[in-house]
């Protein structure tokens, strides 16, 4: 390869580095042409640039940052290599065990280096599909922050509607029948008239 190419190439996956903060180093040797479509075309759904690399030019590139932890990845470049650049952090993990699922072999992590961490080796995937950007990871914790709260809310309406009807029941009370009128007490009888008294002779 000429030197002016390694160059171009160099000066690309820099640039790639640059507009991506996270990128996985895969295997993608083996797949046939249907495969290797499908693989390309999903990543371009799911928002990511699937570019081969040659292991010398990467390893160049990744020796030149001074990122030590990103240069650790250097020990995965070997065999095939094929880099998984997105900026959703999980987004290449999820595809590729939607990929596993449906028969394929490869891609295969062999390392990534994901919100500013690496991760080295196949067994990572599972830990890689889950990660959650700081978004999601913002929106969960505003979630927790407003659940206490709306149960106090709904506790509060609760009661309040509770309190409501037992106003309404109350308002709703036949009143109490009233005491029958006493009876009115008979009329004295009139006292008898006293005789007359007898005229004078």
């Amino acid at each position: 390869m000429k030197k002016e190419l390694k160059s171009q190439i160099i000066e690309s996956i820099s640039a790639q580095l640059k507009a991506y903060p996270n990128f996985y180093i895969t295997d993608i040797a083996g797949l046939n042409a249907g495969q290797t479509s499908k693989l390309r075309r999903e990543c371009f759904e799911a928002g990511i640039v699937l570019n081969v690399v040659k292991n010398t030019l990467f390893a160049h590139v990744l020796n030149a940052t001074d990122n030590e932890e990103m240069k650790s990845l250097t020990e995965t470049l070997v065999g095939n290599t094929a880099i998984m650049y997105t900026e959703v952090p999980a987004a290449p993990g999820k595809l590729i065990k939607k990929l596993q699922k449906e028969g394929f072999s490869k891609p295969v992590v062999k390392g990534a280096y994901v919100q500013d961490c690496v991760f080295i080796g196949e067994d990572k995937l599972d830990q890689l599909a889950s990660i959650k950007t700081k978004e999601e990871l913002i929106g969960e914790v505003i979630s927790l922050l407003q659940s206490p709260i709306q149960r106090v809310v709904s506790a509060l309406e609760n009661a309040s509607e509770g309190k409501g009807e037992d106003e309404k029941i109350g308002s709703a009370k036949p009143a109490a029948p009233e005491a029958p009128a006493a009876e009115a007490a008979p009329a004295e009888e009139a006292a008898p008239e006293a005789p007359a008294a007898p005229a004078a002779e």
